[in-house]
């Protein structure tokens, strides 16, 4: 059967009996003890998710943040049979460089929201909720994976009418944009992303390579792995056993997805990040996207590095990419930029300004 490639405009409208639903839900939640004292050691404070789950309840309006994406045209298609949702702003610039935008979990679309309208200036903007997430979701067959997120992010732009354009990725969205310039090198002019997940090999000869820097990002990775790497083996292994608690229970799909929201950004991109998830019944959906990425017949193989112009913009108080590590898996590293702000993991929202000129730099020279 031919796939309809139709591409339909959409518009979000949430019905008021969800929200009253929602409401409801949080009224009776059941709330965990807690050991005195224990701040973040043990995950989650109760005292961090009772302060937003009150905030969600009586001061946050989801009708104004409803109101917010529908300002930006949206539509929805289908791709290789899944239901992909998107959001597609054109520049009035005439030679403006279509840009395809990857958000990661715990975000969505809502990571890129403060970055369309200064991006939009020079650039054409699509932003996808990734297969399984938000509108997106929930998958319905398994293999949602980078690679086949990749593909269908090509098929989407082609769709689109770009034969070429940029790749530009965040967490998730890391591994999607280089993936879609290592298909698709003759369409992609440019990979922008905020981490590149290159790791050690092994090689002794490669560790003799690092510099201060490099040795300080390992030691990030190692307390990384040491104290907050559960989510990702639970999601890589068992995400179907976690899906009980965080898709019938507002709260706890709340107190999952801060772990790595954390207290950094604003309560609303917080609420408005984890609605998205609720709201559309893809909790459980998008923590397969591990599953689906660890047992990927593709990572079995060896791959060859990418050969696009990739750039980087890293945040304080993020993965610190390794430039050894990183150049053994993408051979045309043209920008390396580290900035010292507290942009974090979601720099798009917090250091939007910055985050945004490194972007338009780096495309610029491409031209």
């Amino acid at each position: 059967m031919t796939e309809n490639t139709e591409i339909k405009p959409f518009r979000i409208d949430v019905p008021q009996g969800d929200l009253d639903d929602l409401r409801d839900r949080l009224d009776r939640t059941r709330w965990p003890d807690e050991l005195p004292g224990v701040g973040w050691d043990y995950g989650v404070p109760v005292e961090y998710v009772r302060r937003l789950v009150d905030y969600w309840r009586t001061g946050y309006d989801w009708r104004r943040w409803e109101a917010e994406l529908n300002k930006y045209p949206q539509f929805t298609t289908t791709i290789d049979g899944q239901n992909i949702h998107f959001l597609h702003v054109r520049s009035p610039r005439e030679d403006a460089i279509p840009l395809i935008l990857t958000h990661g979990w715990p975000g969505s679309i809502v990571e890129y929201l403060k970055a369309i309208e200064p991006l939009t200036r020079d650039f054409h903007v699509v932003v996808p909720s990734l297969p399984g997430f938000g509108f997106s979701g929930p998958t319905r067959d398994k293999g949602w994976n980078r690679y086949r997120t990749a593909k269908a992010w090509a098929e989407l732009m082609r769709r689109l009418g770009y034969d070429t354009y940029g790749a530009v990725g965040n967490d998730a969205g890391s591994f999607v944009a280089p993936e879609l310039g290592r298909i698709a090198p003759e369409h992609v002019v440019g990979v922008h992303v905020t981490q590149i997940f290159s790791f050690p090999s092994g090689d002794p000869a490669e560790m003799e390579k690092l510099g201060p820097e490099e040795y300080k990002g390992l030691e990030v990775l190692q307390w990384f792995y040491e104290n907050k790497m559960s989510f990702n083996t639970l999601h890589s292994q068992q995400p179907q056993t976690l899906a009980y608690g965080i898709f019938d229970s507002p709260a706890g799909l709340l107190g999952w997805n801060a772990q790595l929201l954390g207290d950094g950004v604003d309560d609303d991109f917080v609420l408005t990040n984890t609605m998205l998830y609720w709201l559309t019944g893809t909790a459980t959906s998008a923590t397969r996207f591990y599953y689906e990425d660890a047992h990927a017949e593709q990572a079995k193989a060896q791959a060859e590095p990418t050969t696009v112009p990739l750039g980087v913009a890293m945040f304080e108080g993020d993965f610190v990419s390794m430039r050894t590590f990183a150049e053994r898996d993408h051979h045309n590293i043209v920008s390396w930029n580290r900035y010292e702000l507290p942009g974090g993991h979601y720099a798009a929202h917090l250091e939007t300004e910055t985050l945004v000129g490194d972007v338009r730099a780096f495309f610029d020279g491409l031209r």
